[in-house]
């Protein structure tokens, strides 16, 4: 592996221009795609294989020309104080206002809360409802803005007027996450390097990437049915692993220069060794992401479709267009102090036999991991590594114990969709569930819909009607809404009010309840009912997450496992690896559960409502993470076990490579925190969530898994941390990711190989 990467660099950094050209095409050409191409779809809320998804496809079968999932408007009328609703001035106002939607563009019908019985006891609230033949998404202008005119009118006459339902929701305040990830990126980078160009070359190449990716996905949305929030979600990725992985290989690249490579030599090698790296990091990463495809929901299987293409661009860049423009720019990635040195070497070339003993003398420090006395600190991944592999025990205990901690929250897990009870007081939709909930009850706002099929039944009707009476007896039923029959009369639909909320752990058992006395039911009654509807739904999403979450976690880390297992020719540091993310995962769910569940500390975060937590957001975290967790892995490891092979004791081989990677590793889980955390920003509570949770679980595995779980593990594992059974040995292939061929072959640093470099560097 790493001599193949070793000759494409070579052959990038020689072909600088056409390289970069290649890059610059192939953007032009996937923008003129996605020009061209149609709009893509919007988000599908199918969700196969759950009763509450055959419910809505039921209903779409059974009652043809008005979709289950239709725009719908729930306007809320609350008189003011003293005052009733059914007051003449007050009636007249809202009759008016159903009469105007009634004419709108697209709407189906428009219910009076008169002629629906929607008034509450002390009539001082109503509501009426208003469909349309339309997903939200497919309403006009024109319908929303006579939608919103009407309501207008009604508030002049003195009504307070709030609209719930999707018709008019409210778009949520847009974020910074990107813009800010990039300011963070652009300051982290220029701190760790100290080169405007250094810092820049890895953002203009992350950005290189993003736009390639999101082109292509837009290009492709409409073929392959990918969403906005497959852009989204590959947008946030693709800018983290971009900038990190062209991180590495520049990093790699100034040491290399430190040790006296030629510029083309010392490209090459960076490839070779930290691209080798990169390689498989990004491997683990579209593991995980394909490995969401096991869950069987099409919008998870196509975000990770979009964001697994989205790595492995910027993997592809890393290892061509990185060391490409360095050709362009050899010097300017170094820092400031060495930028005279490399001048002054390819000015004096030294004589056949010659040697220039500065870089000789940086070379020697850099192989020794020596800091001559007087010329610099020691580096604090150095004195960091140092105290860990003297106290592993300590280290250990502390870590696992604090992480333990963390987790303590997540069994208390509560899954479901938020809804309008997390929107901010200032959005209409709120306002109207809360006026909801005081006038008519909690439960209101998430009734139960049952659909009754009565196909087989002798008699329909009375078997509609006994159904809705057995609901009506059921303990935690508030009301039940007369049946409403199809056309076939094969078919109705009842709502059940239950007496708690949509988002209660009450209401979640009364539909297992229902489900449970379903079988009874249907004996004595001869149909059949399906229970769908808010709560039902995220009950049987949450199920349908947490089925799906044991066979996810056993092909993602089974595949992974064996990779690493290639890479490091080792059984216990995979192991390792594995026990690491879990515990990053349980302290990050835990982290959430405590904040957006439980409110502690949500002010701090802008979480202004709890509930429960969105059902993808557990296996979406563990899929996500576990790839991110594998690049540090793989970062981190990767130079602990070249130095190992180069002959240095376990606990010497982990301070040289916390020495190589401790800085920049931490530098681009800062990056990654950077980017996930600008999410927070914004405002919907389901995109604060997974910022929330990304950028905590980058931070627990980045900080304290990699940084102090890991090495106090090898410290005690000493060097049967890289026992392999010798049939296994014999088995794996050899991939040689710490670049060890090269080792063997890399020729001096100031043999003629430069030559070719000075011909066709540029001087900056």
């Amino acid at each position: 592996m790493s001599t193949f990467l070793h000759r494409v660099a070579h052959w990038a950094f020689r072909r600088r221009r056409t390289v970069v050209l290649v890059w610059v095409a192939v953007l032009a050409a996937v923008f003129l795609g996605a020009v061209n191409s149609s709009e893509a779809p919007e988000d599908s809320a199918s969700l196969p294989g759950i009763e509450s998804q055959q419910a809505f496809d039921l209903l779409d079968e059974r009652f043809p020309g008005t979709e289950a999932d239709g725009a719908q408007a729930r306007v809320v009328f609350v008189a003011a104080d003293g005052q009733q609703v059914t007051s003449t001035v007050n009636r007249s106002a809202v009759d008016t206002l159903v009469d105007e939607v009634a004419d709108g563009p697209q709407v189906a019908g428009a219910t009076s809360p008169f002629d629906a019985h929607a008034v509450s006891e002390d009539a001082s609230t109503a509501y009426a409802t208003i469909t349309y033949r339309t997903t939200a998404d497919d309403l006009t202008e024109a319908s929303e803005e006579a939608l919103t005119a009407a309501v207008e009118h009604a508030r002049g006459a003195g009504l307070t007027v709030e609209v719930g339902g999707s018709a008019l929701e409210t778009e949520p305040a847009q974020g910074i996450g990107e813009v800010l990830g990039i300011l963070v990126a652009a300051a982290v980078l220029l701190i760790t390097f100290g080169s405007l160009a250094a810092a820049g070359l890895p953002l203009l190449t992350a950005v290189l990437g993003v736009g390639i990716s999101l082109a292509t996905i837009t290009a492709l949305g409409s073929a392959l049915g990918f969403s906005s929030t497959v852009g989204e979600l590959a947008m946030m990725l693709g800018l983290a692993v971009g900038i990190d992985y062209s991180l590495f290989v520049v990093s790699r690249y100034r040491e290399e220069r430190a040790k006296g490579h030629q510029a083309q030599e010392a490209a090459a090698l960076a490839v070779g060794t930290a691209g080798s790296a990169v390689v498989f990091a990004g491997l683990t990463v579209v593991i995980a992401l394909l490995g969401l495809s096991v869950v069987g929901v099409p919008t998870l299987t196509k975000m990770g479709i979009g964001s697994a293409g989205t790595v492995l661009v910027g993997v592809l860049i890393a290892l061509t267009a990185v060391p490409a423009l360095l050709g362009f720019w050899p010097d300017a990635v170094l820092p400031r102090r060495d930028r005279e040195g490399p001048r002054r070497a390819r000015s004096r070339r030294p004589g056949r036999f010659g040697r220039n003993r500065n870089w000789s003398w940086t070379w020697n420090r850099n192989r020794q991991g020596a800091t001559p006395a007087g010329t610099a600190r020691t580096p604090w991944g150095v004195r960091w590594a140092r105290f860990v592999t003297r106290r592993p025990v300590a280290v250990l205990s502390l870590t696992v114990i604090g992480l333990g901690a963390l987790a303590v929250p997540s069994p208390n897990l509560r899954m479901g969709m938020p809804g309008a009870e997390s929107k901010p007081t200032t959005t209409t939709e709120r306002r109207a569930y809360d006026a909801l909930a005081d006038g008519f009850g909690p439960g209101f706002n998430g009734p139960l819909t049952v659909v009754v099929d009565v196909e087989g039944a002798d008699d329909p009707a009375a078997a509609v009607t006994a159904v809705s009476d057995r609901l009506a007896d059921t303990e935690g039923i508030v009301s039940v809404s007369p049946p409403h029959f199809n056309e076939a009369k094969d078919t109705a639909v009842v709502s059940a009010v239950p007496s708690t909320g949509p988002a209660g752990e009450q209401t979640q058992d009364l539909v297992r309840t229902i489900r449970d006395e379903r079988p009874a039911i249907e004996s004595a009654t001869g149909a059949e009912f399906q229970v769908t509807g808010t709560t039902a739904l995220n009950l049987d999403v949450g199920r349908k997450m947490q089925d799906a979450l044991v066979p996810y976690l056993a092909v993602v880390v089974g595949l992974a496992f064996l990779l690493l297992m290639v890479v490091f020719r080792s059984i216990l540091v995979p192991v390792k690896a594995a026990l690491g993310f879990l515990l990053s995962v349980g302290a990050a769910l835990g982290a959430i559960v405590a904040v957006f569940q439980e409110g502690h500390g949500a002010g701090v975060f802008g979480v202004e409502e709890t509930g429960p937590i969105m059902s993808t957001m557990p296996i979406f975290l563990v899929g996500i993470v576990f790839g991110l967790a594998m690049d540090y892995q793989v970062f981190l490891v990767s130079r602990i076990r070249e130095a190992h092979i180069h002959g240095e004791q376990p606990g010497q081989a982990v301070v040289t490579g916390f020495r190589h990677s401790a800085q920049v590793v931490g530098a681009a889980a800062l990056i990654m925190m950077a980017v996930f955390g600008g999410f927070m920003t914004g405002g919907e509570s389901m995109v604060k969530m997974v910022g929330f949770g990304l950028a905590s679980a980058v931070f627990f595995d980045a900080f304290v898994v990699r940084m102090a779980f890991v090495p106090a593990v090898l410290a005690l594992l000493g060097k049967r941390a890289w026992w392999l059974p010798g049939a296994l040995d014999r088995l794996l292939p050899r991939v040689d990711v710490e670049g060890e061929a090269l080792t063997r072959r890399a020729p001096a640093p100031d043999d003629a190989s430069g030559d070719d470099d000075r011909r066709e560097s540029v001087t900056v």
